[in-house]
């Protein structure tokens, strides 16, 4: 099970931290990231980290603004969201799957952390 937090409302411009912490003990074998969906919009890969952390993904929109992290000690997955945009505001959820990337449409996720909500005013 995956457990997410961290969403909230922001104005433009400023940062949130999300959180997805898991409790099984699979976490290092797992590749994790996260999703979103906007109002009106399809669900969009965000970012996602391999199981050992070399491969790194960013969908275009968000790169140099978010970074995501994970901190095998802890089993969470960490998305660290900077210079936020009304255009960002959607449920974020987190996913992992047990290969070594994570579809893009979702089609590999194993679990699925509840949805955390980010509302960016302009």
């Amino acid at each position: 099970q995956l457990q997410a937090s961290g969403g909230g409302l922001v104005q433009a411009g400023g940062s949130l931290r999300l959180s997805c912490a898991t409790s099984g003990r699979t976490f290092a074998s797992l590749t994790v990231g996260w999703f979103r969906q906007g109002p009106g919009k399809e669900r969009e890969l965000v970012a996602s980290m391999s199981r050992s952390g070399g491969y790194i993904y960013y969908t275009d929109s968000v790169k140099g603004r978010f970074t995501i992290s994970r901190d095998y000690a802890k089993n969470t997955v960490y998305l660290q969201l900077n210079s936020l945009k009304p255009e960002d505001t959607a449920v974020y959820r987190c996913a992992s799957a047990s290969g070594n990337i994570l579809s893009a449409d979702g089609s590999n996720v194993r679990s699925w952390g509840q949805g955390t909500q980010v509302t960016v005013s302009s």
